[in-house]
C-alpha cells in the first residue's frame, strides 16, 4: 500500500496538541505535503504561532480536548465547514511532574482527562464520519511511560498507559467491521519539548517520521506500536517463541518508516 496515500494528503486532518512542541511540528510538516490541517489546542496564542509556520492549509481550533462538549461542538463545525477528517493525530498531553502525595483526586483525574479523556473524546467524533465512509487514519501518540514509570509521574503513567490500552480496546471493536479505518501507536522519542528533555530529540525531526506514519495507511498497521522510525514487534511468550521453532517460523522484517 502507498505510504502517502492520496486520500488522506487530500482530506483533512485533526492534529491535538498543535499549539506547541511535537503538536505544532507535526502541523507544520503535514502542510508542508499539502494536507489540510485542523490544530486543535487550548492557547489561542501557540495556535496563532504555528498558523503562522504552517501557512494557510492550518486551521486553528481553540479548545480544550478534556472539555468534551466542546470536543464534539468543535468537530462538527469542523465537519461542516471543511469535512470530516480522514486522519486524527492524537497528540495533546501535559506531563505535571507531581509526586503522588502532592497529587489530590481532582488534580491527578485532571491529568487523565487530557491525556486519556481528549484521546477518547477526539477519537469518538473523528470516528463519526469515518464510520459513513469505512475509511480513517488515527495514530495515538504513546509512551513506555506505563512500562518504565518514572518518579513524581503518575499521573501521566496512568493516563498514557490506559491510552495505549484503549487503542487495543478500540480495535477490537472496530477491526472487524471498519478494518480499513487504521488505528496505531507511535512512540515519537525523547524530545526536547516542555514535556521532554532539554537535550531531546528536535521535535521537527520526530515529526517527519510521524506524518510518514500518519500518512501510512495499510491494514497491516492496525494494532501496531512503532518507535521513532521503527515498528516494535510484538512480544512473544515462551510458548509462542517454542511453537515458532518447532514450524521453522521466523519473525517478518522489522518495518521502517
Amino acid at each position: 500500500m502507498p505510504r502517502n496515500d492520496p486520500r488522506l494528503q487530500q482530506g483533512v486532518a485533526v492534529v491535538t496538541g498543535a499549539g506547541a512542541g511535537l503538536g505544532r511540528a507535526l502541523s507544520v510538516e503535514l502542510t508542508r505535503r499539502g494536507v489540510t490541517v485542523a490544530g486543535v489546542g487550548r492557547g489561542e496564542d501557540g495556535l496563532k504561532q504555528t498558523a503562522e509556520l504552517a501557512g494557510p492549509a492550518f486551521h486553528p481550533l481553540h479548545v480544550d480536548v478534556s472539555d468534551y462538549e466542546a470536543v464534539d461542538a468543535a468537530f462538527l463545525k469542523l465537519a461542516n465547514d471543511l469535512g470530516d477528517p480522514v486522519l486524527l493525530i492524537n497528540n495533546a498531553a501535559v506531563y505535571p511532574r507531581c509526586d503522588l502525595l502532592d497529587e489530590t483526586a481532582e488534580s491527578f483525574m485532571a491529568t487523565v482527562g487530557i491525556n486519556l479523556g481528549g484521546v477518547v473524546a477526539c477519537t469518538q467524533a473523528a470516528l463519526r464520519g469515518m464510520v459513513q465512509t469505512g475509511f480513517g487514519r488515527i495514530v495515538n501518540v504513546s509512551t513506555f511511560a506505563d512500562m518504565f514509570p518514572l518518579p513524581a509521574s503518575a499521573a501521566y503513567t496512568v493516563s498514557k498507559g490506559a491510552a495505549r490500552i484503549y487503542t487495543r480496546a478500540a480495535l477490537a471493536d472496530l477491526g472487524d467491521r471498519f478494518p480499513d479505518i487504521v488505528i496505531n501507536d507511535w512512540m515519537p522519542g525523547m524530545l526536547a519539548t516542555k514535556i521532554g528533555i532539554p537535550d531531546g530529540l528536535d521535535p521537527a525531526q520526530s515529526a517527519v517520521w510521524g506524518v510518514e506514519m500518519a500518512l501510512w495507511h495499510d491494514r497491516s498497521l492496525n494494532g501496531t506500536v512503532f518507535e521513532r522510525d521503527h515498528e516494535i514487534p510484538p512480544s512473544r511468550g515462551l510458548k509462542g517463541r517454542i511453537k515458532d521453532a518447532l514450524l521453522l517460523r521466523r519473525a517478518g522484517p522489522v518495518r521502517h518508516l
